[in-house]
């Protein structure tokens, strides 16, 4: 019985098969020459066995400086600067990271070993991928970001009003509103929670008011003792009791003749010296304690208060009478939870301030920012300064993270869900890993040990870091 050649002499022989692989590595040459990203490879020992053109012009290296030697004699003579080849043999695995090369073009690289069937390493693939002109467009944006930040700088400056952002639309609606009664003397009602920014509300409508050249004069009714509040606002004549200064002292609303006064905290005012202020927003005048003459007095009233006035109309701690006197003009101030708009140009004014004041460069990472405007802010802008202060203090490197902001995604998301209000899990789980994988990743300078310090393999962590990166690119930048 004749035995079956195998196919290859069908074909025409050993010959022939030489041939055909001839050709298969013409056209392997053919498409390795093409690629638009820069191809090195070595075999198991890291000698260099072919690089393409687009190498030779990412690199500035030339193939006979390269080719034949081996990858740790590059290495060693500053040749190449960073290897990710040595570092694929080491670990067996796919190696990706950065690097700037001589000319100052900057890349991407990842190497890949290809493994025989004992697992050793018989060729390491690097592929070098230019990202110059990304990292020039990077530095652009910051610079332009840097010049926007100047100029808000000098805004701010010149407004002299470093807290107040106005960016979502609930916030600009109630500013189109306050901007009609800046002009005019009409007594305003802020109204809101606490720390939603009353006090930068009432110097914004006395600083575009007709009485901007006057004084401004800030009262927190809740600070005064009950015993002093009535001297500190209406001041008293020599003598009028015991410890009285000898001369008089004139009370805060002749202080502000003219001006404006803001009373915050008024529901805190005590039910006689209620009486006392309707007085002044009635007759325009003060009576001295230990005086019976009325002291005429010519006073824009700004007040603010956290407390439900007209439940405390209800349970008579707080006078109707005074209440409408007050409330001619009422304007609440939307908490910040209901501004998300509002959260992020915050969060980054406060950062400003405090890189510039300690000479840092800080940032927030994309899964910061999330938990930023996902988080419920109880405490609302008052809490998110102390937030970021908190954070620049407590990160250890430049980068800002979830763990630094001290707010935890869990109760963020619960916040969320008991109000009702929908949110993206997907993409905040994938956020927050991005933000883990490149805090491993900068903490540890290698995809191996990145890897290892998050319990996940090599493979999965470069796969998810490709994959977040790629999809988050221009939130992330």
């Amino acid at each position: 019985m004749k035995t079956r050649e195998p196919a290859y002499y069908e074909n025409g022989g050993p010959n022939n098969l030489l041939s055909d692989l001839d050709k298969a590595r013409g056209v392997l040459e053919v498409v390795i020459e093409a690629s638009y990203d820069g191809i090195y490879i070595t075999d198991g020992s890291a000698n260099t066995l072919m690089v393409n053109t687009s190498y030779e012009i990412i690199s500035g290296l030339k193939r006979e400086q390269v080719i034949g030697k081996n990858m740790r004699d590059l290495v060693s003579h500053d040749i190449i600067n960073q290897s990710g080849t040595l570092e694929a043999i080491r670990t067996r695995k796919s190696v990706t990271l950065e690097q700037e090369f001589q000319t100052g073009k900057r890349a991407v690289i990842t190497s890949t070993p290809t493994l025989d069937e004992t697992g050793e390493v018989v060729m390491v693939m690097t592929n070098v991928r230019d990202i110059t002109e990304l990292h020039e467009l990077r530095l652009r944006l910051r610079e332009n970001e840097a010049n926007v930040s100047e100029l808000e700088a000098m805004r701010r400056e010149l407004l002299g009003d470093s807290e107040l952002i106005v960016r979502d639309h609930a916030m600009i609606s109630m500013m189109k509103m306050i901007d009609r009664v800046c002009k005019l003397d009409t007594t305003v009602l802020l109204t809101g929670e606490t720390g939603v920014g009353k006090d930068r509300i009432a110097s914004y409508i006395y600083k575009e008011s007709n009485r901007a050249k006057e004084r401004f004069i800030k009262v927190n009714c809740g600070a005064i003792p009950a015993t002093l509040i009535e001297s500190e606002l209406f001041g008293y004549e020599r003598g009028a009791f015991t410890g009285a200064n000898k001369e008089g002292k004139m009370g805060l609303f002749e202080v502000a003749d003219n001006g404006t006064i803001f009373l915050d905290e008024i529901g805190e005012l005590p039910p006689d010296m209620q009486v006392k202020l309707l007085r002044v927003l009635q007759e325009g005048e003060i009576e001295r304690i230990g005086s019976n003459k009325p002291v005429k007095v010519d006073v824009r009233v700004i007040a603010a208060t956290n407390r439900n006035l007209e439940e405390m109309l209800k349970e008579k701690t707080f006078r109707a009478d005074l209440f409408y006197r007050l409330n001619v003009f009422p304007v609440t101030i939307p908490p910040l939870r209901e501004r998300p708009g509002d959260i992020l140009p915050l969060a980054y004014r406060f950062l400003e301030e405090l890189n510039h004041k300690y000479g840092m460069r800080k940032y927030l990472t994309p899964a910061a920012e999330d938990v930023l405007v996902e988080y419920r802010w109880p405490g609302n802008v008052r809490e998110l300064k102390n937030v970021v202060e908190r954070a620049m203090i407590m990160s250890s490197t430049d980068e800002i993270t979830v763990g630094s902001l001290f707010l935890h995604v869990a109760s963020a998301e619960a916040q969320l869900l008991s109000s009702g209000e929908g949110i993206d899990l997907k993409s905040l789980v994938e956020r927050m890993e991005l933000d883990y994988i490149n805090h491993a990743y900068q903490r540890w300078g290698n995809v191996r040990d990145a890897a290892k310090s998050l319990n996940m393999d090599a493979a999965t962590f470069v796969r998810k870091r490709k994959k977040y990166r790629q999809k988050h690119m221009l939130l992330q930048e």
